[in-house]
């Protein structure tokens, strides 16, 4: 998981926003994003070009469509309840909650962390690069609701 702070909600600060996170990853480790039909993704296009990432769509009143996106909402609502003024947050903070929630062991991973499988993953696209081969190792999520 990935926080990023916007000073906007914005297309073009989102997209920016995303682009500059996007850029810290390896390249093998990301396939997608899946976003819900927010406004702030309309320059998904140029999110696209800037890191061959493609970005997929929520259906409207389709919940079972985000099941990762919703979890992820549920963990943060431990540290950013419905209501909080997430601008007064600042970058170091919100790369703290993500640390924390990155090393905490997940049901849907075999009870290991998500930080634990994304080393597994790197580890295994650095074997394996002469040959070729992809891992579908890592997925961004839509953006949490205020």
């Amino acid at each position: 998981m990935i926080l990023a702070k916007v000073e906007k909600r914005d297309a073009e600060t989102v997209a920016a926003a995303l682009i500059k996170h996007a850029r810290k990853l390896p390249t093998e480790l990301y396939k997608s994003l899946t976003w819900d039909r927010g406004t702030e993704m309309a320059n998904h296009v140029d999110f696209t070009l800037a890191t061959d990432m493609q970005v997929y769509f929520y259906d409207p009143k389709s919940p079972w469509q985000r099941g990762s996106n919703e979890n992820t909402n549920r963990l943060l609502r431990q540290y950013f309840p419905k209501g909080t003024d997430l601008s007064v947050h600042t970058q170091a903070k919100l790369n703290a909650i993500a640390r924390r929630l990155n090393e905490r062991p997940r049901k849907t991973l075999n009870y290991e962390s998500p930080a634990e499988r994304l080393n597994a993953c790197v580890a295994a696209t650095s074997r394996t690069r002469t040959t070729k081969r992809s891992f579908d190792c890592y997925q961004f999520t839509g953006r949490i609701r205020h």
